[in-house]
């Protein structure tokens, strides 16, 4: 293993904020990155990560990593110092008030201008030349502040790698996941062995989340260039919404790291032992669209019961939670207009108007825009 020291802040900076690589295996051209808590008050990934990094440490020694694995446990130092009345705040950039998961550099449009005339018939060759030119495009970034900073070293470390794993958590949910929908079938995998119950697929979620500044330009420069140069979508990346804040334990930890290496093991990125040849558990849940999830959104303030649990499969009309008004006693109840599976909820139980109370995944996609809560 080999760690690497990344410096974020500037010089002589009041703070002096520093981040953490972890390298495995052999500096080889497959390579996979694993992060955690880029959100950094959603803690169950930075669990994972100490389960990752004891399993990789095995592995490495007795030689069965196939490519190299860069593993970042804590991938946002500047919100791992932020508390607001001793409450984590790890979500929101106290300073800009930008979410640490957004705004990501997206390279796609200077590198269509970048490749003409430097890409040829050979997949494999493109590959290399794209990864080349996305590097120089991000080392030309000049960052304004350390969560630009931030920002850039994070895509740096992972703009090359064959697998990206974003590691996160909701409010309170049960594990699924984010990804791109032309890597539909390379997904369903990790969704198995992940037991996701929503896995929720789109070609642009809006706001510039991390894991489709790694993946996106794949298909936006396959697009672009068309039938005169292949190329294929070279980089699978993934959001895993590890549960809730509140699920933190080491047998959920170990199960998920677990799965993780079964997923890496899969593409021939490491090597395990007896179990490589076991079969794929069956799949909770079938992929769906991004744009077919159903915000439930708070008609009053008052008091939230809910009616449904986690993982609860609900029809269109089904009451998913009451609001109680603690003063007239009134109830009004939210329910989903969309059929499908409910997956995500507040952990606040008084909530005021308008706020986020729950999450459906649907069938079929009726929204459009920015998909992503904020």
């Amino acid at each position: 293993m080999r760690v690497q020291k990344h410096p974020i802040s500037a010089p002589h900076s009041s703070a002096a904020y520093e981040l953490s690589s972890f390298h495995f295996g052999p500096a080889a051209e497959k390579r996979v990155y694993i992060q955690a808590s880029l959100h950094a008050d959603e803690v169950p990934g930075m669990l994972v990560a100490q389960f990752l990094r004891r399993r990789l440490t095995e592995l490495e020694n007795e030689g069965r990593l196939r490519a190299e694995i860069v593993l970042v446990p804590a991938a946002n130092p500047i919100g791992l110092a932020q508390a607001v009345h001793g409450a984590p705040f790890g979500r929101f950039d106290l300073r800009t008030g930008v979410n640490f998961n957004r705004a990501y550099r997206h390279v796609a449009a200077e590198l269509k201008q970048t490749l003409e005339g430097e890409l040829g018939d050979d997949a494999t060759a493109n590959v290399r030349t794209i990864r080349r030119h996305a590097r120089a495009a991000l080392a030309a970034w000049r960052p304004a502040d350390d969560a630009e900073t931030l920002k850039k070293t994070l895509l740096e470390l992972a703009i090359g790698s064959d697998i990206v794993l974003d590691l996160h958590c909701d409010n309170e949910a049960v594990l699924h996941i984010y990804s791109g929908t032309p890597l539909a079938a390379a997904i369903a995998p990790l969704s198995a062995l992940m037991e996701s119950h929503a896995t929720l697929l789109t070609t642009e979620s809006g706001g510039e989340p991390f894991d489709e500044a790694c993946s996106r330009v794949w298909w936006e420069l396959a697009q672009h260039f068309g039938e005169r140069h292949p190329i294929p979508v070279a980089c699978v990346a993934a959001t895993i919404e590890l549960r809730g804040e509140r699920d933190v334990s080491e047998r959920l930890a170990e199960r998920d790291a677990e799965a993780i290496l079964r997923y890496l093991a899969l593409n021939r990125m490491l090597e395990l032992e007896a179990n490589d040849e076991n079969p794929l558990p069956s799949p909770l849940c079938a992929a769906t669209d991004l744009e077919a999830v159903q915000p439930l959104l708070a008609p009053q303030a008052g008091v939230l019961l809910y009616r449904k649990e986690l993982g609860d499969r609900v029809e269109a009309g089904s009451v998913i939670a009451d609001l109680i008004d603690p003063v007239s006693g009134q109830t009004t109840h939210v329910r989903t207009s969309v059929a499908g599976v409910f997956f995500a909820r507040s952990a606040y139980r008084h909530v005021l108007r308008g706020m986020n109370i729950g999450k459906v995944a649907g069938r079929n996609a009726f929204r459009e825009g920015k998909l992503l809560s904020l």
